[in-house]
């Protein structure tokens, strides 16, 4: 077979392959490219999914010694899909919420909650007590699923908030309601009676945002799904650009490791939701681990791993302590923060077998953006990729929202119908966000004249650590509650482990010390423990203001890192 370029083995498969052929469908009043035979929702996904996963008869989930053939995960989801609508009365278009670690049912309650119409809520396993009441009150959600410790957190907003709190694994003896209980007797078929159409609600997925409160980006089924097929699209045709060799055995079975937290993208869509089409296994890990890591892709041949970069690293460690290569691994890609440079040679080397990837997409792209594997990612290191066909497009513009010339620093803007719908309860930040079908990201790049694409900053201010993204406002809004805290001002401090850590500086009322011991202490419970500060200076002037008399970030940052 004769080796095809990417460009043309899209448009091959694109052509010739039913599943990916476009047209064009008028969303919300904008015309966007859309696939035109793909399931129309996350529970037509699970039929259609059904023969390529064995027949149903594949082994599809690993968790620790538990496992789930598909059509036991699938019987699983339909029950709870069922005792939703049965025996809870959730409604089409109801919110339930979902806060919990990377369980098993978390992954059965996301597809359960679709399947049954309503709207699922992911909720930060890290937020605090009162993050969560943000976050409930401004989704509408009252039936909340939880593990042991969310449970505990939400305890204390149960009766103001009339939540309805559903008992997971190590939370079923803390309540009135159980999961397993809820199952009980419900049939594995899926449920009748749901009229969904393509565009309606499939999630609220929260993303920090420079208001300093996190915003609920609302995904569609059709958003999802779009993203997913997307995605397929590039494995579909990666054969024909990269053709196996003559007698070669054929390609193992795709399988996943989920080391992510599935309140993100990164996990949800790239992994889980796609693993269903392309009839993959994955495996969940309790924690993140990285020789458990190692263990596990060994013992269940995965070939599939994306985690944010200083996961890679730790891997990457982890491996070269124990004597792993890991030979099965075939793609290992980075997600929610930029790899280091350095980091992709480092990889191929330990890793022979595995392409080095790497990825951009937002929350509110449903995941899907750019991206580059193997070879053109080895020679350009720096960069984030190109733009994943065929259903999206993209400019490039300046302030004003005049598009720039090639080569020149733009906000990266796309538009696919993989955009969501809006931010939840936000109609202005909607509105400067979403722009007639176009997502003004926010992130600011240059394109190359082969279409590579480098992000260079960022016009939010959002710190990324360890792939977590934290508002700067939201971390200042809290150190104005410390007495002794008059200014107060968050940045980005580089750290070789985690990319980005939080630091701040701040100005103490009549020049008091304060260590970060102290402030850390005064923070706990106010912030999740990611978002606290890990470096602080003090000062008992004010902060360096600019021409507009605002507090210069930038200024304050720089000054900041050189003492």
């Amino acid at each position: 077979m004769t080796a095809m370029t990417p460009e043309e083995a899209i448009r091959h498969v694109v052509s010739t392959n039913p599943t990916f052929e476009v047209t064009e469908s008028n969303i919300r009043g904008v015309t966007y490219k859309t696939f035109k035979n793909i399931p129309k929702t996350l529970g037509g996904l699970i039929q259609a999914s059904r023969e390529i996963q064995g027949n149903g008869a594949a082994e599809f989930l690993v968790y620790q010694d538990e496992r789930w053939t598909y059509d036991a995960f699938t019987a699983d989801v339909n029950r709870i899909a069922n005792g939703l609508r049965d025996t809870l009365g959730i409604k089409t278009g109801d919110r339930v919420g979902i806060a919990m670690r990377n369980y098993p049912e978390l992954l059965m309650l996301t597809l359960a909650v679709a399947s049954a119409g309503a709207v699922v809520v992911f909720v930060n396993a890290w937020w605090t007590t009162e993050e969560l009441d943000y976050a409930l009150q401004d989704s509408g959600a009252k039936t909340v699923f939880a593990d042991g410790p969310r449970f505990e957190r939400m305890k204390p907003l149960e009766d103001d908030l009339g939540l309805r709190l559903i008992g997971v694994r190590d939370a079923e003896e803390m309540g009135r309601h159980k999961l397993s209980v809820l199952m009980q007797g419900m049939a594995e078929t899926p449920p009748e009676g749901v009229d969904l159409d393509t565009d309606d609600d499939f999630a609220v997925m929260y993303s920090s945002g420079t208001t300093g409160k996190p915003k609920g980006v609302v995904q569609t089924h059709r958003g999802a799904l779009s993203a997913v097929f997307s995605w397929l699209l590039q494995a579909v045709a990666a054969p024909l650009v990269t053709p196996p060799e003559p007698g070669a055995p054929p390609a193992p079975r795709p399988s996943g490791l989920i080391v992510t937290p599935l309140f993100h993208v990164t996990a949800t869509h790239p992994l889980f939701l796609l693993s269903l089409p392309a009839g993959a296994k994955i495996s969940l890990l309790h924690k993140w681990d990285a020789e458990e890591a190692v263990r596990v892709i060994n013992r269940e041949g995965v070939t599939r791993f994306l985690g944010v970069p200083t996961q890679s690293a730790d891997l990457l460690e982890a491996a070269k302590r124990m004597g792993e290569t890991l030979p099965t691994l075939t793609w290992l890609g980075a997600g929610g923060a930029k790899r280091p440079a350095a980091q992709v040679a480092q990889l191929k080397n330990q890793f022979p077998a595995a392409d080095i990837a790497t990825g951009w997409g937002m929350t509110e792209t449903n995941a899907l953006g750019i991206g580059m594997v193997g070879e053109e990612y080895n020679k350009r290191p720096d960069a984030a990729g190109k733009l994943h066909p065929p259903l999206q497009d993209i400019r490039f513009l300046d302030d004003k929202g005049n598009d720039v010339p090639q080569g020149e620093l733009g906000e990266i803007t796309v538009k696919s119908p993989a955009n969501m719908r809006c931010y939840l309860n936000k109609p202005e930040a909607t509105e400067e966000t979403m722009q007639d079908g176009w997502l003004r990201t926010g992130d600011l790049g240059v394109i190359d004249a082969e279409g590579y694409i480098t992000i260079l900053d960022r016009k939010k201010n959002i710190i990324i650590r360890g792939g977590e993204n934290i508002a700067c406002l939201d971390v200042e809004g809290a150190l104005h509650t410390h007495p002794d805290v008059i200014e107060a001002c968050a940045f980005s401090v580089p750290d070789p482990r985690l990319g980005e850590v939080v630091g701040a500086s701040v100005q103490t009322r009549d020049g008091k010390p304060l260590t970060q011991a102290d402030m850390a202490a005064h923070l706990d419970g106010r912030l999740a423990k990611f978002k606290i500060p890990e470096k602080l200076w003090c000062q008992d002037g004010p902060l360096t203001r600019g021409a507009t008399d605002k507090i210069d970030r930038r200024a304050i940052r720089a000054a900041c890192l050189d003492t």
